[in-house]
């Protein structure tokens, strides 16, 4: 359904080039949102997919296994949207303190966002509410440490900016000047907790991306931080218990639709069409963390009855084998200190599980060498490939 007034354009001059900036209407749409049955009945087939998503934790022999790597997951997706070119090895690489070869700045880039997707859960958890103050801590942490560091982290921008292009003259999109800004971010804040009405969650994490995205509130970080938003509001509603939903992989795999529809929006009004997506997205997403669940449960459990015949060091190894199941890259001293095996024996297992199959040596090394659960690792790792 298209829109006539979405927001105004505000003619401002801007590095020396008078431009158009979009402010846009508070939310929600008006005029309201058209449901039609189609529609409805996608934004019932996405909620039964985040119920079955937030069910399968129940019966997980360990939530944390899972927990750890899915929130990993995310991170890197969200920052390969941007154009990093760091894998989920070398985010696990550069968690160990690091390997030579992994790509610093992308790598560093994508543990700011595990820490700041960290940080607004354990915020939300602690009863703070979802506001706009909160919303700058996690911005914060997410431009922490290397690149954007430099882009005032934890401030709003009281500068102009743009989205695509080399100037904002031929820019995609110019969002609100700054003396907008504090409207625009105070009616954001109100619809976030219901104010003037209650709003679906799903509904809810759908309009509040795009709004936020075209506010653009910050100088850097604006799409990585409006993703993360979207698990935040999830978790903060109740509607996911833990943040096991990596959406970014579809938003990646469609990643000229999602910017398409996002902008078909502010210029059309069109806020059925990206609810169809997102709610796919959603649907989709929420089917593959299932079975990617399932998968390293069945992984795990053939690996379990696979490590029997290892005799004497079958203990050690089932042991080493709950680390690597939570973090499959390990060195011989960390999984030492993870079980309070000694590393000679820990060495020996290893061993042992490498030649059934179970791990790989990465490194060719006798000294310092990593070990990744390999069938385990490729699971996690499909669909992750950097853009290029």
């Amino acid at each position: 359904m298209k829109r006539e007034h979405t927001g105004e354009y505000v003619t401002i001059s801007t590095v020396g080039e008078v431009v158009k900036a979009f402010s846009p209407n508070a939310l929600p749409p008006n005029p309201p949102l058209n449901i039609r049955p189609s529609l409805q009945d996608a934004i019932d087939q996405a909620h039964m997919a985040l119920g079955r998503l937030d069910g399968i934790a129940s019966i997980l022999p360990d939530t944390s296994l899972f927990l750890y790597m899915y929130i990993r997951k995310e991170a890197v997706l969200s920052s390969q949207i941007e154009g990093t070119q760091s894998s989920l090895y070398d985010l696990l690489l550069f968690e160990m303190d690091g390997a030579p070869g992994v790509p610093l700045d992308d790598v560093r880039e994508v543990s700011n966002y595990v820490a700041a997707m960290e940080y607004g859960l354990k915020r939300l958890q602690e009863g703070f509410p979802l506001c706009n103050r909160l919303i700058c801590e996690i911005h914060e942490k997410l431009l922490s440490k290397g690149r954007g560091a430099d882009k005032k982290p934890g401030e709003f921008r009281t500068s102009q900016n743009w989205i695509g292009g080399t100037r904002p003259g031929n820019a995609r999109f110019v969002p609100p000047p700054p003396e907008r800004m504090a409207e625009c971010l105070s009616s954001f804040e109100k619809f976030l907790n219901d104010d003037p009405e209650r709003t679906p969650t799903l509904l809810k994490a759908a309009l509040a991306h795009v709004q936020f995205e075209t506010i653009h509130p910050f100088l850097d970080g604006n799409g990585r931080l409006g993703r993360l938003l979207i698990t935040l509001l999830f978790c903060h509603e109740k509607v996911l218990t833990e943040p096991l939903l990596y959406l970014s992989l579809y938003f990646k795999q469609h990643r000229q639709d999602y910017y398409d529809l996002l902008q078909q929006v502010r210029k059309e009004g069109d806020w059925e069409a990206w609810i169809a997506f997102f709610t796919e997205a959603v649907r989709e997403t929420g089917r593959q963390g299932i079975s990617t669940a399932n998968r390293l449960i069945t992984i795990v459990e053939e690996d379990r009855v696979r490590i029997k015949s290892l005799k004497r060091l079958s203990g050690s190894a089932l042991r080493i084998l709950d680390v690597l199941a939570r973090t499959p890259v390990v060195t011989v001293a960390g999984t030492s200190r993870e079980t309070g095996i000694v590393e000679s024996s820990v060495s020996k297992a290893l061993k042992g599980m490498t030649k059934l199959g179970l791990v790989k040596e990465l490194t060719g090394r006798k000294r310092n060498r990593l070990f990744c659960y390999d069938r385990y690792m490729k699971v996690l790792s499909e669909g992750m490939e950097p853009l290029p």
